[in-house]
């Protein structure tokens, strides 16, 4: 990967519903464009994104999505309002911020929660899209969640009984998400902490799919673990603001949008058959999977990552 660039420029984007968002511009000012969709939805746009881009070469934006990282109000507040946080939001804000930097298009590389808004993105604004790199793909539908927070206790029987157990014994057959919502804006701290805690084990335990994963360092801070537990479950109770199967339905308004997308084959939390079913229905995307991978960018999806974003750095 490159070395890490720092900021040249930086600033807070007011989107409106009182959110300020928070981005940055890194590499050549006079480079390519392109824009970083992080995951979670919640984990914040760490510096490390940074590094998958020559610095010579683009014009590199991140920038945290509506209430976590450093775009305030946090999420992790239980008085802040999740009515104005939704997929449309996050859409509006990305397309808000493209016109704010004076950008006319950009080249999109999203990650996990961050390939799902990036579909959405660029189905709504297909003409401010100039390529795509999506890794560790998803679509937000209502099966994939399920799949997370109630299939996968097949394969991880212990540790979904205890996350099941997490929430009161008349909603373990509901929502699961929604029922950890609820929780997570529980006015008592103990029991909002608690199920910040619970909701992110068992984020660590489906992602750890492949050789050599480490429990995520991120979950040792109290307030990143009650930002992201809050974000998703807020997202996920409410199928991510999505139609069910809407992204795919869609995905022929990407034709003319060269896309590149990565998956591996041991992504239990992710499984690679959304990125295959996209694949096929998007004009001019190319699938690739990688074997020994999992979730995230370990394994060689990075090296794919990294070599398909040099590609599209000429590419015109």
């Amino acid at each position: 990967m490159y070395p890490l660039s720092e900021p040249y420029d930086t600033g807070m984007l007011d989107v409106g519903d009182g959110n300020l968002v928070h981005w940055e511009v890194s590499g050549n000012p006079a480079g390519k464009p392109a824009v970083v969709l992080h995951g979670g939805p919640g984990s914040g746009a760490g510096a490390g994104w940074r590094r998958y881009f020559d610095p010579a070469a683009y014009r590199v934006v991140l920038f945290d999505q509506r209430g976590c990282g450093r775009s305030t109000p946090s999420v992790g507040d239980p008085a802040t309002d999740l009515s104005v946080n939704t997929t449309p939001h996050l859409v509006a804000d990305i397309e808000l911020l493209r016109e704010h930097l004076g950008i006319e298009r950009w080249l999109v590389l999203g990650a996990s929660w961050g390939a799902c808004l990036g579909q959405a993105y660029a189905q709504r604004h297909p003409s401010s899209v100039s390529e795509m790199v999506l890794f560790s793909v998803t679509a937000g539908t209502r099966g994939e969640i399920d799949w997370i927070t109630r299939q996968m206790g097949r394969i991880f029987p212990a540790e979904w009984a205890r996350f099941r157990d997490g929430v009161p014994a008349g909603e373990r057959d509901g929502n699961l998400a929604a029922a950890y919502a609820r929780l997570l804006a529980s006015p008592d701290p103990a029991v909002r902490d608690k199920a910040a805690r619970d909701w992110c084990d068992w984020e660590d335990v489906h992602v750890g799919t492949a050789p050599g994963h480490r429990p995520d360092p991120r979950y040792d801070d109290p307030e990143f673990r009650m930002v992201l537990a809050r974000a998703v479950t807020h997202y996920w109770g409410n199928d991510c603001f999505l139609e069910d199967g809407e992204l795919l339905a869609n995905a022929g308004k990407l034709a003319g949008i060269p896309g590149v997308l990565v998956h591996g084959r041991l992504d239990v939390s992710s499984p690679c058959d959304t990125a295959w079913h996209l694949a096929q229905a998007w004009p001019g995307a190319e699938l690739t999977l990688i074997e020994q991978a999992g979730h995230g960018s370990a394994n060689g999806i990075g090296d794919v990552v990294l070599a398909a974003l040099d590609r599209f750095a000429t590419h015109p």
